[in-house]
């Protein structure tokens, strides 16, 4: 009798940045005929992922999304959401939070990532502890093995992603040496989240055979040295079918607003205050703007939505690279709604 191995993937308790885990359950293929629906709930141990306490420890898995795993043979990964033990969504659950059942939100996250050298405890590339490089403006969009670093690890990965379903529109090396950027897009902000994940996910399995750690701190280096984001980009109908300025303002205005800045900080990922200073492309932490082309604005308005006669999306340039994509999507939807 055939056997699958099902990849259970969920997210924990850590503070200040949540750590993936996961766990294999080994399925017959009599009971599993590679449908969502036939992913049994399943259960861990929550005192030790920091969900639970020891007395009363069980959690809850409840499987939300498949993927084909090219990471092994006959497997596939399971995205879970985290429950109580009576059912109800865990405080930890982000996914929980998203207020997108029609999936009107469209979303683009820009991944960044260091490569992360675990003997030296730098940037794969880098000299030991205490030496740098030299300064960036070579490594972006580069090639050549002085200034691309880790190569391997990033097309395997692609490829992984392209194996596994997820909609990846593109790789780069950006500015920092041993610094990499995918791309994910999809319909919807569950299905986005769900994919930033499955994408990370597979990311750290192939660097595992490398050696090679995945590092997602916002400011890994610090000095004159770019920072990593997960910039979201984000439309709705209004955004798509807006053809008018003003909606666009509108709309920008609203995250302006000082109660809406404070609560997409407190999920746009920690550390963020280390990165967001308006050097290396950001804008402060403590201020807020928005504007065509600007790179350097918490807002950017692209170009081509201007182009297309004010008909397209905007990116929000301020969520970290370790920020929960889930939880940025709620926040960007909440204040969109004005909810």
């Amino acid at each position: 009798m055939a056997k699958y191995k099902l990849e259970y993937v969920w997210l924990d308790g850590s503070e200040p940045t949540q750590q993936m885990r996961c766990k294999t359950k080994v399925v017959d293929s009599t009971k599993f005929k590679k449908k969502l629906k036939d992913c049994p709930m399943w259960s861990f141990d929550g005192s030790s992922t920091n969900q639970a306490k020891g007395n009363s420890s069980d959690c809850l898995l409840k499987p939300v999304r498949l993927f084909p795993d090219p990471s092994r043979t006959n497997s596939f990964l399971v995205i879970c959401e985290v429950l109580n033990a009576d059912g109800t969504p865990h405080v930890s659950n982000g996914r929980a939070t998203i207020d997108d059942d029609d999936n009107d939100f469209w979303f683009g996250f820009e991944q960044e990532y260091v490569l992360w050298d675990i003997s030296h405890h730098t940037p794969l590339g880098f000299p030991a502890q205490g030496y740098f490089p030299a300064p960036q403006g070579p490594y972006y969009c580069s090639v050549g093995a002085e200034y691309a670093t880790g190569r391997e690890i990033v097309e395997e990965h692609m490829d992984y992603c392209i194996e596994a379903g997820l909609n990846i529109e593109g790789i780069n090396a950006e500015v920092m040496k041993g610094q990499w950027e995918y791309q994910i897009f999809a319909k919807g902000a569950k299905e986005a989240g769900d994919q930033v994940w499955a994408a990370r996910f597979l990311l750290e399995k192939v660097a595992e055979k490398y050696g090679v750690r995945i590092n997602l701190h916002p400011k890994p280096v610090h000095g004159d040295w770019n920072g990593s984001g997960m910039h979201a980009n984000f439309s709705n109908t209004a955004l798509r079918t807006a053809g008018k300025k003003k909606v666009y303002d509108e709309i920008c205005q609203k995250f302006g607003d000082k109660k809406r800045i404070k609560q997409a900080i407190a999920v746009y990922g920690a550390y963020n205050g280390e990165r967001l200073t308006g050097k290396h492309e950001t804008q402060s932490i403590n201020k807020f703007s928005y504007g065509i082309s600007d790179r350097g604005a918490s807002i950017r308005i692209p170009i081509a939505t201007v182009e297309n006669k004010w008909k397209g999306w905007l990116e929000d340039r301020r969520p970290a690279s370790n920020a929960d994509p889930y939880k940025v999507a709620s926040s960007i939807i909440s204040t969109v709604k004005g909810n």
